[in-house]
C-alpha cells in the first residue's frame, strides 16, 4: 500500500490555482508534483467550494466569540456567588 503524501495547505491552493489558470493540462501539473490527476482535480474542486467562505464576513466566528464573553461573565458571577455563600456559611475562615 502507497502512503499518501500530506501537502501543507499553501501548496494545495498553489496546485489548485495552476489548474484554474488553464496553463498546464492536470496531468502536467500531477506529474510536476508527483500526484495522482484526480488529487489536483480533488483540491480545484475543493477550492471552488470552500472559496466563497474566504469573503464571508465570519459571523459565526463572531457569534463564538460573543458566546465565549457571555459564558466568561456567567462565570465570574458564579464565582462570586461561591465565594459569597462560603462567608456566610463561615467556610471561609
Amino acid at each position: 500500500m502507497k502512503k499518501t503524501k500530506s501537502l501543507p495547505p499553501q501548496v494545495k491552493f498553489q496546485i489548485a490555482l495552476e489548474v484554474l489558470k488553464g496553463e498546464k493540462s492536470a496531468v502536467e501539473i500531477a506529474r510536476a508534483y508527483g500526484l495522482h490527476p484526480n488529487t489536483v482535480y480533488k483540491y480545484r474542486d475543493e477550492l471552488l467550494s470552500k472559496g466563497a467562505s474566504l469573503f464571508s464576513d465570519d459571523t459565526q466566528e463572531k457569534e463564538y466569540e460573543r458566546r465565549i464573553r457571555e459564558l466568561e461573565q456567567l462565570i465570574g458571577k458564579k464565582e462570586v456567588e461561591i465565594a459569597l455563600l462560603k462567608n456566610f456559611l463561615g467556610q471561609g475562615r
